[in-house]
């Protein structure tokens, strides 16, 4: 199922190649290249974590409830995922399913760099900055929700429209 659904973006991507302007294909090949960028800072991380997690299990006391090694493994662990999650909404682009970032998108990988931020945090940092980051997460998440709540609404007029009356 997942090598036909790769097959058709495929076909598809080669059929809208034939009919980009110059600047789509600028577009899609800066898309492309951003994407195989990305993935090798993923792979280089990957091995850089598990080189991080092998060094603690052998070489030290591997202590999770240690706040140190805490911070070090899920902090490497959300660098990934906030690494991955931006690669999957250039490789959307890239197979032109959106035509351009959607904010959702970038207010969900901000969430996850905060939430990055909180697990990585140091237990003596001040209420003010504690503070902040929780404003700024409560806003954020606001405003993905508003997002969200905006997609549903026109998501259900579409199927109204669409609807044989």
């Amino acid at each position: 199922m997942i090598d036909q659904d790769r097959n058709t973006d495929l076909q598809r991507f080669r059929k809208d190649w034939g009919v980009m302007t110059f600047y789509e294909r600028f577009e899609q090949a800066i898309a492309l290249v951003l994407s195989a960028v990305i993935a090798v800072v993923i792979v280089v991380s990957l091995v850089q974590l598990i080189r991080t997690v092998f060094v603690l299990l052998v070489l030290e006391s591997f202590n999770p409830l240690e706040h140190q090694v805490f911070q070090t493994v899920f902090g490497m662990i959300m660098t990934l995922l906030i690494a991955m999650e931006f690669k999957h909404s250039i490789i959307k682009v890239a197979l032109r399913r959106d035509s351009i970032i959607q904010v959702k998108t970038v207010v969900l990988i901000a969430l996850i760099a905060l939430s990055r931020k909180f697990i990585i945090l140091d237990p003596d940092v001040g209420p003010g900055k504690i503070a902040a980051l929780a404003g700024a997460t409560l806003a954020l998440g606001l405003v993905y929700w508003l997002l969200r709540e905006r997609d549903q609404r026109d998501s259900v007029s579409e199927h109204e429209r669409n609807e044989p009356g």
